[in-house]
């Protein structure tokens, strides 16, 4: 694994095994969508960072002026024999309202952009059919705005923002906007929360 406090390219956020996956998505603040990632069945890692923007080393209240460029993303580490891909994309579409322009809810600013960043021209294109069905299924009432581009670089957060709704669940942010949402998420893909191997393989 590399270093974690330092940025990576598209490419070297995957690892040559194989055996993992890596994305990259922005759908708001970071805290939300690593709590219900987390939750996710095949997902074995979620990191808070910044990415897309024009800063070498961005900090938060940096990123939080919206001067930098970046958006607040998650990267997530993935088993695609658990959790391919495009379901992937599916959750990330249904847990954050994608016709929003640099908005969020309360959330405000370009640091809150619903992007999705990739790897390779395979994860452009099969974000961008999981855009059309999306889109095509009516989900939502209005265009998609989703950004599809190419990683540049990812560059962690600062380690308070780690693992926040796990250990702030009393904090303000966290009851009333990133509790509902992770209730929401718990009840709407109840099957397909996180699972031990062996209750994997009892199916």
């Amino acid at each position: 694994m590399s270093d974690p406090s330092s940025a990576t390219s598209g490419n070297a956020a995957r690892p040559a095994t194989g055996e993992t996956a890596v994305a990259v998505l922005g759908g708001g603040c970071f805290w939300c969508l690593e709590a219900v990632f987390k939750d996710l069945d095949g997902v074995s890692g979620v990191l808070s960072g910044y990415a897309g923007g024009h800063t070498a080393q961005p900090s938060y209240e940096q990123v939080c002026s919206g001067r930098t460029g970046h958006a607040e993303v998650v990267r997530v580490s993935y088993d695609p024999s658990v959790l391919s891909y495009d379901d992937l994309l599916r959750v990330f579409f249904t847990i954050h309202d994608p016709t929003t322009p640099n908005r969020q809810g309360a959330d405000v600013g370009t640091q809150y952009r619903s992007v999705i960043f990739t790897g390779s021209d395979a994860e452009r294109d099969a974000a961008r059919a999981v855009m059309r069905e999306i889109e095509s299924a009516g989900i939502w009432d209005g265009p998609i705005v989703t950004e599809v581009v190419p990683l540049p670089a990812f560059h962690p957060a600062e380690a308070d923002h780690h693992d926040y709704f796990a250990l702030h669940p009393g904090a303000g942010y966290c009851r009333v906007v990133i509790a509902p949402k992770v209730a929401k998420f718990r009840k709407q893909f109840a099957d397909r929360l996180r699972r031990t191997d062996t209750e994997r393989r009892a199916g």
